[in-house]
């Protein structure tokens, strides 16, 4: 019999034409560095030639955490870039595709009350 358990499914959702919304199915799990540069994989963050992140700027953390919710094909995204914290005191002012919201808020009614 296997230990591992699951830690986050994929949606229903698109977060993009031909890609699912992928969400932990506890905020817990995400316990990304809050502090710090952040260097993204490739598969990630194809934009530009610099793929890390300053999380002292408040527009790159932004930039960052939408980056990840958009793109995360697999649940080691999402544990290894985001901490639950940061998460939801972002929430309301992250862009994201209306898919990955949905997903996210329906999974972390907390989300839900932040944006209200």
């Amino acid at each position: 019999m296997s230990t591992d358990r699951v830690i986050a499914v994929r949606t229903q959702y698109q977060a993009r034409p031909g890609r699912r919304a992928i969400v932990v199915l506890d905020l817990a799990d995400l316990r990304g560095p809050t502090t710090g540069e952040v260097e993204l994989p490739l598969r990630l963050y194809w934009s530009t030639p610099d793929l890390r992140f300053d999380l002292a700027s408040s527009d790159m953390l932004r930039w960052l955490y939408q980056t990840v919710l958009r793109e995360a094909s697999r649940p080691e995204d999402l544990t290894t870039y985001l901490n639950a914290d940061v998460l939801v005191s972002l929430w309301p002012q992250l862009h994201l595709p209306a898919g990955v919201r949905q997903a996210w808020e329906e999974h972390h009614p907390v989300l839900r009350a932040e944006v209200a």
